[in-house]
C-alpha cells in the first residue's frame, strides 16, 4: 500500500477542537484550511489557520452541517483531505461519502464502518458476533410494538436513539407507565439532532460506571487499544469530568474490556481512530454499549496518561496509509494520572442554563501538569448557536491524590469574567467526599448538583 504525503488538509469544525487539529497540522509542515460560519469570522481556529472561508450563516444547518459548502471550500484551496473534528458531520457517512466521490481523503473509517457502527443497533450485532458482552435489549431497532418490546426487555430501560451520540435521543423508562411519554420525548429528541427518529431499547443498569477504551487501528491489520478512560461523571448522559486510570478498574479487567474493544473493532475492519464505550456494574461486569467513529472530547486524557501521544497525528498517518508507530505495550503504559474538566457556559444555579454571551476576561491557569484546550480569548463573544464547552481543563499528576489537589489549585486560577460558567461547580465536586475517593458512577453527579442547592 502505497504511503502519501498531505500538503494541505481542511478542518470542518469550529471552536477548540479545529484549534487543536490545526496546532497538530502545523507542527506536521502541513498548510491549513479553516472553514466558519459569518458568526465565527474572529474566532480563534479562523486566525490561526492558513487559509479560512467562510461557509454561510449562524445556523449549524446552514454551516457546519453544509456539506456542499465544506466540499466546495475544500475544492477551492485545493485540500487534499478533509478533517471533520467531534460532532457536526464527523460521524456522518454521507459526508464521508461525497468528500471521498470529489476526489477528496476524509480522515476517519470508511463509509462502510461509519454506517456499520454509526448504527448504534447493528452496533450491538457485531459485538454479539466479536463475542463482547451486551446489555440485555431489543433486537435491533423498534419500529412498533414498542410497549410489547419494553416488557420483553424489561423494567427499568433505557431508550436509544438508533443514531448519533452525545446523550441525544436518549430517555430513561423507570416504570411501564413512564414508558410512551420517555418514547415520544426520544423519538422526537432523536429527530431534531440526526433526521432520523429511529429507537432501541436496553436494560438500564442503576448507577453504573461508564468505562471507554481508545483505540488506533492502522491500513495493514494492526491494532493498539490505550488504558481506560473513566467518564462516568456526567450529567443527563453529557459528561462532566473524565479520567484515566478508572478509580474503579482493576489490572485484569482492564486486560479483558481491552481485549474485548480489539475484538470488535477486528470483526468491524476498522481503519483509523476511534473509541468503544462500556457500561460496568458495581460487580466489575462491562457491557458494550457504542463505537464512536471519531476523535472524542475528551481525548486528552488519552494522550496525557500515555505520555503525550498525539492522537490527531495519528489520525492522519492513519489516512496517509502509515503503519501505527506504537505498539500495544507501549500504547497501555500508565505515565501518571489524568483528568479532564469541561468548562462550559452554563449557569449551574439555573439548572445548567446555557449563558451565551461577551467574555471580558478570560485568564487560564499554567504551571506542572497542567494543560488548557481553548479557542476562547478576552473580548471573544461567544455565539448563542453552537456547544456551550468553553475549555477543556485537562490536569496530570504521579497519581490521582496529587491530581485532584492540582486541578483545585488550576481551578483557583481559572478566571472567566462576562458571563456564567461550570467552574465553580468543578470547585464543588472536587469537594465532594465520594468524588475523592473514587467512588464514582453515572448519577453522582445529579447527587452533588442537588446536595449543592440545599
Amino acid at each position: 500500500m502505497k504511503e502519501k504525503k498531505y500538503t494541505k488538509i481542511l478542518v470542518a469544525n469550529r471552536g477548540e477542537i479545529a484549534l487543536r487539529i490545526i496546532r497538530t497540522l502545523k507542527e506536521m509542515g502541513i498548510k491549513t484550511v479553516a472553514v466558519y460560519s459569518e458568526e465565527d469570522k474572529s474566532s480563534a481556529p479562523v486566525l490561526a489557520a492558513d487559509e479560512a472561508l467562510c461557509i454561510g450563516p449562524a445556523a449549524s444547518k446552514d454551516s457546519y452541517l453544509n456539506i456542499d459548502a465544506i466540499i466546495a471550500a475544500a475544492k477551492i484551496t485545493k485540500a487534499e483531505a478533509i478533517h471533520p473534528g467531534y460532532g457536526f458531520l464527523s460521524e456522518n457517512a454521507k459526508f464521508a461519502k461525497e468528500v471521498i466521490s470529489a476526489g477528496i481523503d476524509f480522515i476517519g473509517p470508511s463509509v462502510d464502518t461509519i454506517s456499520k457502527l454509526g448504527q448504534k443497533a447493528q452496533a450491538r450485532t457485531l459485538a454479539i458476533s466479536a463475542g463482547v458482552p451486551i446489555i440485555k435489549g431489543s433486537d435491533g431497532v423498534v419500529k412498533d410494538n414498542f410497549l410489547l418490546e419494553a416488557k420483553k426487555v424489561g423494567f427499568p430501560l433505557m431508550i436509544k436513539a438508533a443514531l448519533g451520540g452525545g446523550g441525544r435521543g436518549m430517555r430513561v423508562a423507570l416504570t411501564e407507565d413512564a414508558f410512551e411519554t420517555a418514547l415520544q420525548t426520544a423519538k422526537a429528541e432523536a429527530k431534531i439532532a440526526f433526521g432520523n427518529d429511529d429507537v432501541y431499547l436496553e436494560q438500564l443498569l442503576l448507577k453504573p460506571h461508564h468505562i471507554e477504551i481508545q483505540f488506533a487501528a492502522d491500513n495493514y491489520g494492526n491494532i493498539v487499544a490505550f488504558a481506560e478512560r473513566d467518564c462516568s461523571m456526567q450529567r443527563k448522559n453529557q459528561k462532566l469530568i473524565e479520567e484515566s486510570p478508572s478509580p474503579f478498574v482493576t489490572p485484569e479487567i482492564r486486560k479483558k474490556i481491552m481485549a474485548s474493544a480489539v475484538s470488535l473493532i477486528k470483526q468491524a475492519k476498522y481503519s483509523g481512530v476511534g473509541t468503544v464505550e462500556f457500561l460496568m456494574d458495581e460487580n466489575k461486569n462491562f457491557y458494550f454499549m457504542e463505537v464512536n467513529t471519531r476523535l472524542q472530547v475528551e481525548h486528552p486524557v488519552t494522550e496525557t496518561v500515555c505520555g503525550g501521544i498525539d492522537l490527531v497525528k495519528m489520525q492522519i498517518e492513519i489516512a496517509q496509509n502509515h503503519p501505527l508507530s506504537i505498539t500495544q505495550e507501549e500504547a497501555q503504559k500508565i505515565t501518571c494520572h489524568a483528568m479532564e474538566f469541561r468548562i462550559n457556559a452554563e449557569d449551574y444555579e439555573q439548572n445548567f442554563l446555557p449563558n451565551a454571551g461577551f467574555i471580558s476576561y478570560f485568564q487560564i491557569p499554567a504551571g506542572l501538569g497542567v494543560r488548557v484546550d481553548s479557542a476562547i480569548y478576552s473580548g471573544y463573544e461567544i455565539p448563542s448557536f453552537y456547544d456551550s464547552l468553553i475549555a477543556k481543563l485537562i490536569i496530570s499528576a504521579p497519581d490521582r491524590l496529587q491530581a485532584l489537589k492540582r486541578a483545585q489549585r488550576a481551578l483557583e486560577e481559572f478566571k472567566i469574567k462576562g458571563l456564567k460558567s461550570t467552574l465553580d461547580f468543578h470547585r464543588i465536586i472536587l469537594n465532594n467526599e465520594q468524588f475523592q475517593q473514587g467512588k464514582t458512577n453515572t448519577d453522582l453527579v445529579e447527587e452533588i448538583f442537588n446536595e449543592s442547592k440545599k
